[in-house]
């Protein structure tokens, strides 16, 4: 053991990749855990695992101002004589307790109690709370940053990309989560290990489902697909808030049974949960009761019935516990005074019993483990630099696999798009058929030109600002769990989505523009049709750009008709060039209509000649006048396809900043 330990020092002394196994024992006459029961590290990569891991809370006291906003406090709705301004709220009471391999320790209480400050407390998910007291893994102390290396959270809410099947969304999660020397095939054995484990055989190919949109699978294998994504990496400390919402008895019945095998594995599983039926509750282990803040009780879940009995609360034989206990603990509106006197007075009697004393016991059972405590500095180190075990280019790769994906199996909105495009491009093209080169000819292709803008512009804003809005949910968790980067996620999304704002604009200046009978040479077609794909790109990185600067989806429907308007009214067909007010010039240098109707008015008119008059009194007899007319210049051309690409560049880098204020904002 000695040798192991010099060993272990040495090597971390080093800050070189080290792997090493201790067995750890409990000291017979004292009952001390000594040490970590297992240990393998990874300080190159940043990765740490424990065979077992002890969570003690210790004396947990916390605080907010009275004047804050935050959904931890959201339980402290009830009006109190102490409640200033000024006055902080007491919001967790001196709480205690320990989670250990092999239970489910469930935390319970009426509506409003604490569990939910208590879980983020516990998770350092709770940034306006003032929290005091200790958080220990194997009895030594944590920190945010230190805590995910040993632990999975579960949240209460199911978000998923809801056109993949469970099978691809637990292959991208084990491309991305799972330590980097994993190769490609056991990362895949791995997969179908935990299908098989969570009960998703029968479901494995099935798509997830959008609700109200897309069938999928049921709500109970979605919960259970939470669980499989967070046990693809193997962490010993389960987290779980409010894992049977929304389910009925079978389906909660059966994912706890899934946390029991979980638990019997040795893992430990900590849970807030909200009145489980009774079957439910015989399969958790221990259990912690909170009533405003304070502990009610803690210890074994199956001694729960005695203890209360003991302090003169009965059980009847034919109740649920579960029932029995948030019901002698809820604070009544109607009977406000009495509920708090009962419930104070059973968190007394708690305190005073020899029951409390467990937990703060089984806290000082662990005797600090200096080889742990020198593993977390070092691997909090290498996990400052990055956070994430992919490589920047792995994770570029399975986040463009999974947005093209998701764009194949949802053809909906593409379908709807080229439905569109084609029949708009056949009206116009029927509607402006067969132009000549006269006077009335001039006037139309000049209208079918700025049509050809809007409409390229419109079909590509419209459909991608809700894009970040539908996936900012499941952005901002994978991103924070250190799946991977923004900048990976916004290039391979913006990225998968190109084709569509490629083909779209040439389909419909394909179909028109020989309908309309514009300038016969190819070359000029083909530079139409690259200018139709340059607008057509700005319109989807500005819709880029208003989906991440919106504080809402309706917000952006909102703003996006109200911020196109002024480029449009400066795009040259309402207004002319040379008479915009000069206080407006820095908007007219910014509009992509007037760069796009310029470019493509230059491309029709540029030395076309004999202009036919017919009985027109102001005869136009060539395509330099026809651009003078609109104060175009043949030689702006090139200026004006440079401006519209780097109009494309400047939206979407204001996106990306966007979305990264955004995904921050949202944590």
């Amino acid at each position: 053991m000695a040798e192991a330990v010099e060993s272990f020092e040495n090597q971390v002394a080093d800050v070189v990749e080290t792997t090493e196994s201790w067995e750890g024992f409990v000291d017979s006459e004292t009952g001390v855990i000594a040490s970590t029961s297992s240990l393998r590290a990874d300080t190159k990569n940043g990765s740490l695992q424990l065979n077992q891991v002890y969570y003690t809370w210790n004396d947990i006291n916390a605080f907010i101002k009275a004047d804050e906003k935050s959904s931890c406090c959201k339980h402290n709705n009830r009006p109190s004589s102490t409640s200033t301004h000024n006055k902080p709220r007491h919001i967790l009471k001196s709480v205690s307790g320990v989670a250990q391999p092999g239970e489910i320790l469930a935390i319970m209480g009426a509506s409003g109690a604490g569990k939910t400050s208590l879980l983020n407390t516990l998770t350092f998910r709770s940034p306006a709370l003032h929290v005091s007291g200790s958080r220990m893994i194997n009895g030594v102390k944590i920190d945010a940053e230190e805590l995910p290396l040993f632990t999975a959270y579960i949240q209460q809410d199911d978000v998923f990309f809801g056109t993949l099947t469970p099978r691809e969304h637990l292959k991208f999660q084990a491309l991305l989560r799972m330590d980097r020397g994993i190769s490609y095939k056991e990362r895949m054995r791995k997969v179908d290990e935990v299908i098989a484990e969570m009960g998703l055989t029968c479901c494995a190919d099935t798509v997830i489902g959008i609700p109200g949109r897309l069938k999928g699978i049921s709500g109970g294998q979605q919960k259970r697909l939470s669980v499989a994504s967070e046990v693809l990496t193997d962490p010993q400390l389960l987290i779980c808030d409010e894992p049977t919402t929304g389910l009925d008895y079978f389906m909660a019945a059966n994912l706890v049974k899934t946390l029991k095998s979980l638990a019997n594995k040795g893992k430990t599983i900590i849970c807030t949960i909200h009145q489980p039926a009774s079957g439910t509750f015989a399969l958790f282990d221990k259990l912690l009761l909170l009533s405003e803040g304070r502990v009610a009780y803690f210890g074994d879940a199956h001694g729960a019935p005695t203890y209360f009995a003991s302090i003169g609360y009965p059980c009847p034989e034919t109740y649920n516990p579960a029932d029995f206990y948030i019901q002698t603990l809820a604070i009544r509106p109607g009977n406000l005074e009495e509920c708090l006197q009962r419930s104070n007075d059973i968190c007394d009697q708690f305190a005073e019993s020899d029951e409390a004393q467990y937990a703060l016991k089984m806290a000082a059972r662990f005797e600090r483990d200096d080889r742990l405590s020198v593993m977390l500095r070092e691997i909090s180190k290498v996990r400052k630099k990055s956070p994430f075990k992919a490589s920047w280019c792995a994770q570029f790769r399975a986040c463009l696999w999974r947005s093209v994906i998701t764009i194949l199996k949802d053809p909906l909105v593409m379908k709807i798009q080229l439905f569109q495009t084609i029949l708009v491009s056949l009206m116009i093209g029927i509607l402006y058929f067969g132009q000549k080169n006269n006077q009335e000819g001039i006037q139309n292709i000049t209208g079918y030109i700025f049509i050809v803008i809007t409409f390229s512009i419109f079909n590509s804003i419209f459909p991608v600002a809700n894009v970040f809005w539908c996936e900012i949910p499941v952005l901002t968790r994978e991103h924070f769990n250190g799946t991977y980067r923004a900048d990976a996620y916004f290039l391979a999304k913006t990225i998968a989505e190109l084709p569509i704002y490629l083909f779209l604009p040439a389909i419909f200046t394909s179909i028109s523009y020989w309908m309309v009978g514009l300038h016969s040479d190819l070359d000029r077609f083909f530079r139409a049709v690259g200018i139709s794909i340059l607008v057509g790109n700005v319109g989807s990185s500005f819709g880029y750009l208003c989906s991440t600067i919106a504080p809402s989806f309706d917000v952006t429907m909102a703003i996006v008709p109200g911020l196109i308007m002024p480029f449009m009214l400066f795009g040259g067909y309402f207004l002319n060039k040379n008479s915009v007010p000069v206080y407006f010039v820095w908007l007219q240098h910014l509009s992509w209509f007037l760069y796009g109707n310029e470019a493509l008015s230059i491309n029709q008119w540029k030395g076309v000649k004999n202009l036919a008059c017919g009985k027109a009194v102001v005869c136009i007899q060539t395509g330099e006048q026809v651009l003078e007319t609109s104060s175009f210049d043949v030689a702006n051309f090139d200026y004006s396809m440079a401006a519209l690409a780097a109009l494309i560049l400047a939206s979407r880098i204001l996106s990306f900043v966007g979305l990264v204020v955004k995904i921050r904002r949202r944590t």
